[in-house]
């Protein structure tokens, strides 16, 4: 079960996109919850919604009428700007662009955006479902100790009244259709003959239902933001894809970040512009990017990915899914195993050990092919050289580098740590860590310089997170 946390989230429904905050599943008294900005009034439910983060921020510093105001990192959450409370890409959920979702290719954007969506939807009905049947005893017992008359912080369980009808019924028979169940499987579930028709039954589901699943949640969302907004303040959706910012002033922004970005960038743009690219730094993996287009499109196919790792103990390469959102590596009892080279990593897959990726559907498909594995650019994580980068801009090159050279390497260490249950880093990364801050502050902010007396105070940190993520990595010959 993760840390406490508090996340802001943005909807989009009826052409207007309204922000709010979640509080993702955490245990509390040896019970599970999960809880919306919100509150329940007139015997219903609500979620307050807000046209601009920075609505959001002013409500949150000055109001305690909700049912956030006793979660354990509420007193964080209050002092925090509307930069802090912007959403970050992964918790945008677009539920007007479902249809055109659905209408796509089933590749591993569509899936994953279509399953997040109807995730964030399960949350919400599950928050918010509170409606008194005494007939249903199961619920009764569901919900026994829990206040539904005045909070919407519902505990989660399996037989939760959202996953069997209450207030939700459309929203119920929609997920209880195998079609719909299969987007938590990932791109693979919708691979060869069967998974085309398994496609066309997601969008067929959706065409049935999901016009009354919205109309059942709209009940439910408070566009006034408890009062304190209009709904006239909100501008289309369109119009506030942007959160306010000028993307004229953000691509010139950027144009000017790239000019300060050290030779290491120069490098690499200078390696690809001769043909080869390659793999961090001098020494490790390399191929033309033609070839590494060509294998990417097996591998985007069968849904698992290759993925290189560079600590200081070396550089290797290995494999990567993510099963109901959540990472597995080719490895075993949460040790990644990693391989010197494609050859190496390749014999492996056909041999008869066993390991965590066996069980993948696709998985006869990636032990039979003679398609390399190699890394596509979003896929390689080099740790040593962050550190390295830390140190420099602590030495005196402030200013040079900004937030986003974190993101990537970051989203690499979540996944090790997700699948080897590394709670320190966990805890390093938690939003009221620096290093968790800095993590945010790219997310939200990516061209922010980062200054030499933040890179003095990270580099300890994430030479922490490297040698912990280096411990769950195994180097097979």
């Amino acid at each position: 079960m993760a840390r406490p946390s508090i996340v802001p989230i943005a909807l989009t429904l009826d052409d207007r996109t309204g922000f709010t905050l979640w509080a993702p599943p955490w245990e509390e008294d040896g019970e599970e919850w999960q809880a919306f900005l919100g509150t329940s009034e007139d015997d219903r439910a609500r979620v307050h919604l807000f046209p601009t983060p920075a609505a959001l921020a002013a409500f949150c510093r000055t109001r305690t009428d909700h049912d956030l105001a006793d979660h354990p990192v509420w007193p964080v959450v209050v002092g925090l700007g509307p930069a802090d409370l912007t959403p970050d890409d992964d918790h945008r959920y677009d539920l007007d662009g479902v249809y055109d979702i659905a209408a796509e290719n089933p590749d591993r954007w569509a899936v994953e955006e279509l399953a997040a969506t109807i995730d964030i939807v399960t949350r919400l009905a599950e928050c918010l479902d509170v409606e008194d049947d005494d007939e249903d005893d199961e619920l009764t017992d569901a919900n026994e100790g829990a206040d539904v008359d005045d909070d919407i912080e519902l505990e989660r369980r399996p037989d939760s009244a959202a996953s069997r009808g209450g207030e939700f019924g459309a929203l119920a028979e929609l997920v209880a259709r195998p079609e719909i169940g299969s987007l938590g499987l990932g791109v693979e579930a919708f691979l060869g003959r069967s998974g085309e028709d398994a496609w066309v039954g997601v969008g067929g589901a959706l065409d049935d239902l999901w016009e009354d699943v919205i109309e059942e949640l709209g009940a439910h969302l408070d566009w006034t933001g408890g009062g304190t907004v209009s709904v006239d303040d909100y501008p289309s959706a369109a119009e506030s894809d942007d959160d306010g910012y000028d993307e004229e002033d953000d691509a010139a922004e950027d144009d000017a970040a790239a000019a300060r970005r050290p030779a290491g960038g120069a490098t690499a743009a200078a390696s690809a512009a001769a043909g080869v690219s390659t793999i961090a730094r001098a020494g490790r993996i390399a191929a033309p990017p033609a070839e590494v287009a060509r294998a990417a499109e097996f591998w985007e196919a069968v849904g698992i990915l290759p993925v290189e790792v560079v600590v200081p103990e070396g550089a290797g390469l290995t494999l990567r899914c993510y099963v109901e959102d959540r990472a597995r590596f080719l490895g075993r009892d949460g040790e990644v195993f990693l391989f010197d080279s494609p050859d190496e990593l390749t014999r492996f897959c056909r041999g008869d050990e066993a390991h965590d990726l066996t069980e993948i559907a696709s998985w006869p498909e990636v032990a039979d092919t003679t398609t390399p594995p190699l890394p596509s650019d979003q896929d390689r994580y080099d740790l040593t050289e962050l550190s390295d980068v830390l140190g420099e801009v602590a030495d005196g090159a402030a200013g040079l580098v900004d937030h986003r050279v974190l993101a990537q390497q970051v989203e690499g260490v979540r996944d090790i740590a997700e699948y080897a249950g590394l709670t320190r880093v966990d805890e390093l990364l938690r939003p009221d860590a620096p290093l968790g801050r800095a993590v945010a502050t790219g997310e939200r902010v990516p061209d922010t310089p980062l200054r030499a007396e933040d890179a003095a105070v990270l580099r300890p940190a994430w030479d922490e997170v490297v040698t912990e993520v280096s411990g769950a990595l195994v180097f097979r010959d």
